[in-house]
């Protein structure tokens, strides 16, 4: 009789773990797998077959995701330290009007606006840091404010007009491909490798998610809290100066309002990307498959004639369940160490 409990108790014990690695397996790869049926779907079975792998259609996903990409890649660097930057497609902003103007009005050359456009976001970010470490002032309230404010100086000074007139040539830059692929996509690959080594393959990457993890633990520890939150938030402007850059090359053009659209679409992708690869914590690779998550989504529908309002429907639940998914799995992963801790 013992015998047969053991047997069983051992059965029980090797089920366990074959579960737990399943449903491991699940939060990490669900969102993978959702966005390889999603394509299938809409590239074999729905009425938009013909024209969803068509090769102008591909290449305007994956070219028009790279700014929505690089604002949450801006996102990323802050919120892995526990704090947010809703300011970083406003900051985006700033940049892409920036350099419009700077190149159609002035007749600058490239690189110099460039590097104009790029260090005024990056004093943008200097800004909300300061404010933030220096102040200890709520980093969501103050970027917030900043976005408001940015959106408001930056419809003031083009009074609500599309700034033209920037060389076609530039255009023309951001249309070609390199390998056949879109340009932009590459430059998006490019800074998402660059901002996962920062993050995971340094020191600074490191202390930023000990900060996170436990604010009051780091600063015991050592670490120079402030001096950290910071430099985070210059690269996020950093980052978000380039965005602004690539947008005004894609558009040729520049205007208040283009840059702060993307901020939903790419708050949307980092609460996504939450909920994959390490679920509960923001990471790098999720966040960009958030991001063409979200972006096949509403190219689906825009090819199968739905309404605009769908898409900020679409946009605005995706959000919410993500922060919803993500805090629960922050939740129960508490709970698991809280258990495994007391046994």
């Amino acid at each position: 009789m013992s015998e047969t409990l053991v047997m069983v108790g051992k059965k029980h014990k090797g089920r366990a773990p074959r579960r737990r690695s399943a449903i491991t397996f699940a939060e990490r790869y669900g969102l993978a797998g959702l966005l390889v049926v999603m394509i299938l779907i809409f590239g074999l079975f729905a009425p938009t077959s013909t024209l969803f792998f068509s090769g102008p259609n591909i290449q305007n996903i994956l070219a028009n995701q790279s700014v929505t990409g690089l604002i949450a890649l801006a996102m990323i660097i802050t919120l892995v330290a526990g704090y947010f930057d809703i300011s970083v497609a406003a900051i985006a902003g700033i940049s892409s009007v920036t350099m419009a103007s700077l190149l159609a009005t002035n007749q600058v050359p490239l690189v110099v606006a460039i590097l104009i456009s790029v260090l005024f976001a990056v004093v943008a970010g200097a800004i909300n840091a300061a404010l933030i470490t220096s102040l200890d002032l709520d980093p969501f309230i103050v970027t917030l404010g900043t976005y408001v404010l940015i959106n408001g100086i930056l419809l003031a000074y083009t009074g609500g007009r599309v700034i033209q007139g920037v060389p076609p040539e530039i255009g023309e830059w951001g249309a070609g491909q390199w390998l056949g692929i879109a340009r932009p996509f590459w430059l998006l690959v490019i800074a998402a490798a660059l901002v996962w080594y920062l993050l995971n393959q340094t020191p600074f990457g490191r202390r930023l998610a000990a900060i996170g993890s436990n604010r009051n633990a780091a600063g015991l520890a050592g670490i120079g809290v402030k001096g950290h939150i910071f430099i985070a938030y210059v690269l996020g402007g950093l980052v978000a100066g380039f965005a602004g850059v690539l947008l005004t090359v894609r558009s040729g053009s520049a205007d208040a309002a283009s840059a702060p659209s993307f901020l939903f679409p790419a708050l949307a992708a980092v609460f996504l990307g939450q909920t994959t690869i390490k679920p509960g914590y923001p990471n790098v690779i999720g966040t960009m498959i958030g991001v063409f998550f979200v972006a096949v989504a509403v190219n689906g529908f825009t090819l199968l004639g739905a309404q605009n309002w769908i898409t900020q429907v679409f946009n605005g639940g995706v959000l919410v369940l993500a922060v919803v998914f993500s805090k629960v799995m922050v939740r129960m992963r508490d709970r698991a160490a809280a258990k495994f801790a007391s046994a």
